[in-house]
Order: C-alpha cells, then sequence, then structure tokens
C-alpha cells in the first residue's frame, strides 16, 4: 500500500474518498460460474416487443407469425333435442280415389289401423268370393254335375280364410280401443245432454240395422223374380249380394250395446256405415235420372236423404258424448 491510498472497505469496496463509479464488488465472485450472475436476454422497453408475452398478450400459436391470432369461433347454438318424426301415413288406393290415414293417431294407433284394413281387406276376398263359389258351387252339384262340388269346397276355404282375418281383426280391434279415447265410456256420460245423444245415436244405428235386413230380404225376395234359383251362376251372385247388406246390419248391431254404455265409438260406426250406402245411393238415384226412370229416382232420392241426415245426426251425438257443445 502506497502513501495517501485508501484502504479498502470491508466489503471490497473503496473507502469514501476513491474514485467515482468504481464498481462495487459483493461479497460473491462476479462473472461466469455455477454461483456467477449469468446473461439474460435483453428485455423489451415499455411497448417494445421483447421475447417473452407482456401481461394481456396472447403468444402466437405454432405455425403463425406474432401478430397473427386466428380468427374467433362463431358461437354455438345450444343443443335442442328434436321431438321424433312421426312415420307418414302410407298412401293407400281403394278403388279409384286415396284413403290417407288420421295424421293425430300415435304410432301405436297407426300400426293396429294398418292391420285391421289388411285383414279387412282377407275378410273381403274370403267372404265376396267364398259365398258365391260356395252356394253356387252347391247348386250346381246338386243340379247339374258333382263337379260343383269341387267349387263349393274352394268357396269354403275361402269363407274360412274370411272367418280367421274376421277373428284376428277383431283382437286388433280389442287392442286399439285400449288405447283409443273414443272406445271408452264418455267422461261426460253423468251428463243428461251426453245421454239423450247416445240414445238418439243408438236409435239411428237400430234403424240401419232393420234397413239392412230388409234390404237382404228384399234381395232374396226378389231373386226369384229375377231368375236367380233357377242357375248356378245367378244363385251364387244373390247370395254374395244379399250378404253385403247382412253383414252392415250385424255390424250396426253391435254398436248398440256401446252407445247405450255412451261410448262414442259407436257413433263413428255407424256413420261410416251409412256414408257406405249413401254412397250406392247417389249412384242409384244417378242412373235413376240419366235413364229418365221415375221409381229408382225416388227410391234413390228417398234413401240419399235419410242416410245424409244419419251422418249429419251422428256426427253432432258423437261430439256431445264427448263432451264437446253441451
Amino acid at each position: 500500500m502506497y502513501p495517501g491510498q485508501q484502504q479498502p472497505g470491508p466489503y471490497g469496496q473503496q473507502g469514501p474518498y476513491g474514485q467515482q463509479g468504481a464498481q462495487q464488488q459483493g461479497p460473491y465472485p462476479q462473472g461466469p460460474g455455477p454461483y456467477g450472475q449469468q446473461p439474460y436476454p435483453p428485455q423489451g422497453g415499455y411497448g417494445q416487443p421483447g421475447p417473452y408475452p407482456q401481461q394481456g398478450q396472447q403468444q402466437a400459436p405454432y405455425g403463425q407469425q406474432p401478430g397473427q391470432y386466428p380468427q374467433p369461433y362463431a358461437p354455438q347454438q345450444p343443443y335442442v333435442p328434436q321431438a321424433p318424426q312421426q312415420p307418414q301415413a302410407p298412401l293407400q288406393r281403394l278403388g279409384e280415389g286415396h284413403v290417407r290415414l288420421d295424421p293425430n293417431l300415435t304410432a301405436d294407433q297407426r300400426t293396429l289401423v294398418l292391420g285391421i284394413q289388411k285383414k279387412s281387406k282377407l275378410l273381403a276376398y274370403g267372404f265376396v268370393l267364398g259365398i258365391p263359389l260356395t252356394f253356387g258351387g252347391a247348386h250346381y252339384g246338386i243340379t247339374r254335375a258333382p263337379a260343383g262340388f269341387g267349387a263349393a269346397a274352394v268357396g269354403l276355404a275361402l269363407v274360412a280364410m274370411g272367418v280367421l282375418a274376421l277373428t284376428q281383426m277383431q283382437a286388433m280391434k280389442r287392442q286399439l280401443r285400449l288405447i283409443t279415447p273414443d272406445a271408452w265410456r264418455s267422461p261426460a256420460a253423468h251428463l243428461p245432454g251426453a245421454r239423450k245423444a247416445a240414445t238418439l245415436a243408438a236409435y239411428i244405428n237400430g234403424v240401419l240395422v232393420l234397413l239392412s235386413f230388409a234390404a237382404t230380404g228384399y234381395l232374396l225376395v226378389k231373386g226369384a223374380g229375377w231368375g236367380a234359383y233357377g242357375n248356378s251362376l245367378g244363385f251364387g251372385a244373390l247370395m254374395g249380394g244379399a250378404f253385403i247388406p247382412f253383414a252392415m246390419g250385424l255390424g250396426a248391431a253391435t254398436t248398440i250395446p256401446q252407445l247405450l254404455q255412451v261410448i262414442p265409438a259407436g257413433a263413428k260406426v255407424g256413420r261410416s256405415l251409412y256414408s257406405v250406402i249413401l254412397v250406392l245411393a247417389v249412384t242409384v238415384t244417378g242412373e235413376g235420372i240419366k235413364g229418365g226412370e221415375v221409381q229408382p229416382t225416388l227410391i234413390g232420392g228417398a234413401v240419399l236423404l235419410v242416410c245424409a241426415g244419419a251422418v249429419a245426426l251422428l256426427g253432432r251425438a258423437a261430439k256431445r258424448m264427448r263432451g264437446e257443445g253441451l
């Protein structure tokens, strides 16, 4: 140490009279080493980008330049479960027209209704073809040759098929009644208006029963004048024609106990049966007018008015039995 030189401080610093700006040395060594100061990359100044993202700044994803950010995604709509769509009722042909089922039917009701319609076709084929073959074949076997009994056997097989289809159809109808509101006793059965409407509908269907059985007897009697009993073909056709109003009479008769229990389904069946006679009455009236014949025109017109009035009254009675319009 030379004269005039200040002695270094206790921490490696020069004395109070040392040179200004001298580097202060701490108790630990400076420079590289395991415990020395490591060089850090320069930080950007205020407002300048640095190697690390600033607060509130998002780091660019891989493959994009800094400052280029993806566009925000469109907000997703909340998931709303959609109700299952009811299957469309198949379009069916009936003669030259089209018949579509009621769109208000449930899936179970639609399945049963379609099954009933299929069985009704087998029923129609069995009876419409089987009854003429049975009676005509038996007539031919008795009057002409034993070969007619073979046709009668075929007719009996068709009738048996119709009876089987009828049995299955009745079972489906019982299942349909379990899930059809109109097939149960009306909740308004205790009201006088509903009971009066049910009684009126029972009388109207009773008239249909009488008209159907009267038509059956009329055909059987008139067949003698037509010569239907003298040949096998005519006899078979007469029996097949007489069976149609007879079956309608039986169908109308089964609705009367339902109507007395204030079940609206009986009125709907009566309307359907009256509608069939209504179509026939329109045909007879039109043919009478075209041919200029007075008797068919009068008879057809009278039946037309009766059936139209019955359809209207049964529709009104069905609504009252449900409790509507009381």
